[in-house]
């Protein structure tokens, strides 16, 4: 009989848990993240096999070395094909440097990939246990979007979901207020950590115990897990095994780039990652440094889903490789810093060079990009300058939203709108339900109580 996959916090304190219950919590008692204490290994046929799979096989395939002890393999496959029902384009640019474009589901966001599953899953178990919960989240742009779409209209499960009320766009922000029902959206005025540090406190208040709360964002293990999928969904449609490939990953919270990392450990042939930030820089430079500090308050990029000073998951990061992060930013135990060099580049793009990546991959190569996938694009770039052996390599660089979901600057800097996908059409028209607060504690837990006591 298979042992149960165990995880862990990455701060220590808190009991090993299943992946029911790490999912189902989402954030450990002690504030920590939660990590497999191992992660299992594919073999070299297995690697080889994913060739011939549809993505939800594939999906259902890597998921299934996580959760075989929780889940009927059966069950896995039902839920991961409802779940992944859109394509994943590859779109060949140029060379052998691909864009992997993860904006064709329901609300055109990468966060779809990790949203629906993690529903999906929430779903699962809580109908098991008889259970319900309040989905508790943060957003900085798509992923309040990807949530709310995600558990709309569950019986079993309340969501909850603050945002910055001056960082996110219009349609962003339609995504999440248009629907109603079991969805509540809170603006609060300040920015993506403040929304971060009001759930991360209410997570660890015993006075609000009672309310089931769990986590939704990139916090919560059940989105890392999916996320590792697209990294090998990729590989296997571009490169000849044992080919290593080069991606380009543009960072906020760094759970994309989690998934990554987790691939990676997995047994997935990765030559190196760039790890492209806006000018929240703190991780290029704690690569560059040594010495990794918050940026407070974070700052405001036309990239407005990485705008984030402290990304949560750059704790499991530095576990993954050795270390001890607390949820402050304070490194306890460094992690094998020269490891990390080596398989990861890390560069912060500006706004200005944002958009001129926009403007240039359109008119050099008629590939249109947002500012997110611009800043993952120009990464890879600067990557390929600075590191010239690597032209022949397989790159793929990561588009994490659709380019209609920031017509302004798509107007303004190549002079059209880029066309609606059917997930963005008629929001406009709809009406919006949105409730503002300060951003303050009190004022929190008074919500939660009127609401969901």
């Amino acid at each position: 009989m298979e042992t149960c996959m165990l995880y862990y916090s990455t701060n220590h304190q808190a009991a090993e848990v299943d992946f029911p219950a790490a999912l189902l919590k989402g954030l450990a008692e002690d504030r920590g993240l939660y990590l497999p204490k191992t992660i299992p290994q594919l073999s070299a046929e297995e690697l080889k096999s994913f060739k011939a799979m549809d993505y939800p096989e594939l999906a259902s395939t890597i998921l299934n070395r996580f959760l075989r002890e929780d889940i009927p393999a059966d069950d896995l496959l039902r839920l991961v094909r409802d779940a992944y029902d859109f394509e994943v384009p590859l779109q060949h640019v140029k060379q052998r440097q691909y864009v992997m474009r993860l904006d064709q589901g329901p609300t055109a966001s990468f966060k779809d990939f990790a949203a629906r599953m993690m529903g999906r899953l929430m779903q699962y178990y809580l109908a098991r246990e008889h259970r319900k919960l309040l989905i508790l989240t943060a957003t900085s742009g798509d992923t309040g979007s990807a949530i709310a779409n995600a558990f709309y209209g569950l019986d079993n499960i309340q969501a909850l979901v603050l945002f910055p009320e001056k960082e996110v766009t219009a349609r962003q922000r339609k995504q999440m207020t248009t629907l109603g029902k079991n969805v509540r959206v809170v603006s609060i005025d300040g920015k993506f950590d403040d929304c971060q540090a009001l759930v991360k406190r209410a997570f660890a208040d015993p006075a609000l115990a009672h309310l089931n709360l769990s986590s939704a964002n990139s916090i919560n293990i059940g989105r890392l897990l999916p996320q590792s999928v697209y990294y090998f969904y990729a590989w296997s449609r571009l490169a000849d095994y044992p080919e290593p490939a080069v991606f380009s990953v543009p960072s906020g919270n760094f759970g994309d780039l989690m998934g990554g990392l987790i691939a990676r450990s997995m047994g997935l042939p990765v030559s190196r990652f760039v790890v492209a930030t806006n000018e929240n820089d703190e991780f290029p430079r704690y690569l560059e440094t040594g010495e990794y500090r918050v940026i407070s308050p974070s700052r405001n990029c036309i990239s407005s889903a990485m705008n984030v000073g402290h990304p949560s998951n750059v704790a499991r990061l530095i576990a993954l490789y050795g270390g001890d992060m607390d949820e402050t930013g304070k490194i306890h135990r460094q992690p094998d810093l020269q490891r990390i060099r080596r398989e990861m580049w890390g560069i912060s793009i500006n706004d200005e060079q944002t958009r001129a990546m926009i403007v240039s991959a359109w008119q050099q190569d008629k590939l249109l990009l947002e500012p997110h996938g611009a800043v993952g694009w120009a990464g890879l770039q600067a990557y390929l300058k600075d590191n010239p052996e690597a032209s022949d390599l397989l790159c793929v660089s990561l588009e994490t939203a659709h380019p209609a979901k920031f017509p302004e600057e798509i107007q303004r800097l190549l002079g059209f709108d880029p066309p609606l996908p059917p997930s963005l059409q008629g929001l406009e028209e709809k009406p919006e339900f949105v409730q503002p607060m300060q951003h303050d504690y009190a004022a929190f837990v008074k919500l939660l109580k009127d609401y969901y006591e």
